[in-house]
């Protein structure tokens, strides 16, 4: 159902499929619209030794194992690895070499940018296809086809709370089918609170506890901030996205006070991506004690604000003569660099902005 610009007639993967075109690549998009199901039927189509691995669970073995198993040994190999974009730098190394021998055809499952996520030699190596929600009527055919009855305004309510994840609107039904035997908006409602931990990477819960965590941290209060990080852990938010937000906290809520925070935040991301779940738990633990503890100061980050306002307002403004690069002679003829001193006193802002400050003294 859906991603017709992928496997509609004469679209990419349709092509692939029917010429039998073994190629790597990596799906990205949301959960629920059908990455796993596609790398299933590309394999099935081209009558692939086909593996499944979550990176979550996997590691190092068990790429060696697959790539060192007898089945089909004149027949492709395909690995399907879902959350790609959860293996580490290390992990993805090894299996490098693997997919640029042909060895191993790698499909990789996303819902993170891989641009961030997966190393450049081998993205380099894999075309990556963007997959799209699915929309309500692909959603409505998803839902007949799960065989319950469904009044109408319970499937309008479903298709809307599940954001076309039809994986999430499946496990709905079937949960409240197993609770309550019928399918009304008041059970799958009861079904939907009844969830513990619930935790929608796309959903509201998601936004509130990273809200909830940034703000403990700008109260400097470690014990709330501990907690909203343990409880994004354990519900299996990706760990690079809580040290990507501690790197943006440190110079936006503590900036001047105390530098050497960003550089701190950075080596949690490192040690994250180095490291992995779940020892980098502890990293992550060990920089939220020093964000909540530093002292805070957000003027770098409002006088940038300022500055990118006035950009927004005024467009490029002609910017002074005697600080142009005059790299030829007629840029010197026409008094560009004339009088510049290195450590000059001189407002050095366009004319339009003379003697504006952004940055508190």
């Amino acid at each position: 159902m859906g991603q017709q610009h992928l496997v509609g007639p004469d679209k990419p993967l349709a092509i692939a499929i029917d010429k039998g075109h073994l190629f790597s690549f990596i799906l990205w998009g949301p959960p629920g619209v059908g990455k796993t199901t596609l790398g299933r039927i590309y394999a099935n189509a081209l009558k692939a030794d086909y593996h499944e691995l979550s990176a979550v669970s996997a590691g190092k073995e068990d790429i060696r194992k697959i790539v060192e198993s007898a089945e089909s040994l004149f027949g492709p190999k395909i690995i399907f690895l879902d959350e790609i974009h959860r293996f580490n730098k290390a992990q993805q190394d090894y299996l490098l070499p693997f997919v640029e021998s042909g060895k191993l055809t790698l499909i990789g499952a996303t819902t993170e940018n891989p641009s961030f996520e997966v190393i450049a030699p081998l993205l380099s190596r894999c075309r990556v296809f963007v997959l799209e929600e699915l929309s309500d009527t692909d959603m409505q055919a998803i839902l007949k086809r799960t065989g319950f009855k469904i009044p109408k305004d319970a499937g309008d309510w479903l298709i809307s709370m599940a954001g076309g994840d039809a994986r999430q609107a499946i496990t709905m039904l079937e949960n409240t089918n197993r609770l309550y035997g019928s399918i009304t908006i008041e059970n799958l409602k009861d079904t939907l609170q009844s969830k513990t931990l619930r935790y929608d990477k796309k959903g509201e819960e998601h936004y509130n506890t990273i809200s909830a965590f940034i703000k403990s941290m700008r109260a400097s209060q470690p014990d709330a901030a501990l907690y909203y990080l343990a409880r994004m852990v354990e519900a299996g938010e990706d760990p690079k996205f809580i040290a990507r937000r501690m790197v943006i906290f440190a110079s936006e809520d503590i900036g001047l006070k105390d530098p050497q925070a960003l550089v701190l935040a950075n080596a949690v991301f490192q040690a994250v991506d180095t490291i992995g779940m779940p020892e980098a738990g502890i990293n992550l633990a060990h920089g939220v004690a020093y964000l909540c503890k530093c002292p805070k100061n957000r003027d770098s980050y409002e006088a940038y604000q300022l500055a990118l306002a006035d950009v927004k307002e005024f467009g490029n403004l002609p910017i002074p003569l005697i600080i142009r690069n005059p790299v030829t002679k007629l840029m010197k003829n026409l008094d560009y660099g004339k009088g510049y001193e290195k450590y000059t006193k001189e407002d050095l802002l366009p004319e339009k902005l003379k003697d504006k400050k952004y940055l508190k003294d």
